[in-house]
């Protein structure tokens, strides 16, 4: 004979019950580690799409590189004040690092001023 009773989390009452945990699970979590935790997500998808990362070529996505740098110039931008220099400063120099990368990377590159990010950081010099 198997057990025809669902499972907890099958149930919609579960499903309610883990949610309502996650969030509880969430909202432990301090804001710092929340932006930092976004940003380095931005920052690791933005090194992969700049072809960075191991068998980079084949990953390799200049527009979606821009899109994800320019997000996490953002992010790091906004919430520098927030977080704090000892937060922002490493942010900083990874999103600087990216822009010099995709500058690189690009077969045309932006004017200075005009590459991914740098309307919020201004134009980024090697």
């Amino acid at each position: 004979m198997t057990d025809a009773t669902p499972q907890p989390q099958d149930s919609p009452e579960g499903e309610t019950a883990q949610f309502d945990a996650m969030t509880r699970d969430i909202a432990d979590v301090p804001a710092v580690e929340v932006i930092t935790t976004v940003a380095v997500h931005l920052m690791s998808s933005a090194a992969v799409n700049l072809g960075l990362a191991e068998e980079g070529e084949q990953h390799k996505d200049l527009d979606e590189a821009r899109k994800l740098i320019h997000a996490l110039a953002g992010l790091v931008t906004a919430g520098a004040t927030e977080i704090g220099s000892y937060h922002a400063a490493p942010l900083r120099d990874g999103l600087k690092s990216l822009q010099l990368a995709f500058r690189e990377a690009s077969t045309v590159p932006d004017e200075p001023g005009q590459g991914p990010g740098e309307k919020y950081t201004g134009p980024v010099h090697g």
